[in-house]
């Protein structure tokens, strides 16, 4: 069952991130970094063969957005749907200690499991791309810009981003099956 939601800013990626829970709302200030499908797939490349990225991904907060720029401004940063990053997500989450994913729509039952003890996910709303993109007050570097605008690894500074809502929790707590149980029990 969801308890009461507490609100909580993140400025770091640190234990406390454990101890949301699955319906508790969070607003980040502090740097993210953006990663779609492609760059998942890249990531994935570096770490299996040992090869060092050339940004941090441990205790980070991975946005899954295809933000669109121009003449250095972030016009758009809207979420992907995450569930296309569950396919490499697990055997990410294996190399790292700490991690934020923040997307729309959740993601697999695999990625939920490898989750447990060390990621949340946040949902942010779609289609909110221009409001996203308002929260963002610097772009600190761009990765990997053969992989076109969208699926490049951009890095942000953020302020006050959200508000955003712990979907899955560090305990497996799945709002989305949670939402789905109330629904059914009430049909």
């Amino acid at each position: 069952m969801i308890s009461k939601p507490k609100e909580i800013i993140i400025s770091k990626v640190d234990e406390k991130i454990l101890s949301l829970k699955a319906g508790d709302l969070v607003h980040i200030s502090g740097e993210i970094l953006t990663a779609r499908d492609k760059a998942h797939a890249r990531i994935l490349e570096f770490l299996e063969s040992g090869e060092k990225l050339p940004f941090k991904l441990n205790r980070s907060i991975v946005y899954h957005c295809g933000p669109i720029i121009s003449d250095n401004k972030v016009i758009s940063a809207g979420p992907t749907t995450s569930e296309r990053m569950s396919a490499y997500a697990p055997k990410i989450l294996e190399k790292v200690d700490l991690m934020v994913m923040i997307g729309k729509g959740g993601m697999g039952k695999d990625v939920v499991s490898a989750m447990k003890g060390k990621a949340i996910y946040l949902a942010f709303t779609g289609g909110a791309g221009a409001f996203a993109a308002s929260k963002i007050k610097k772009i600190k570097g761009v990765f990997w810009e053969d992989l076109g605008m969208a699926e490049a690894v951009w890095i942000f500074e953020v302020e006050n981003f959200g508000p955003c809502i712990v979907a899955i929790d560090a305990q497996g707590n799945n709002l989305y099956e949670e939402v789905e149980r109330m629904v059914m029990a009430k049909l």
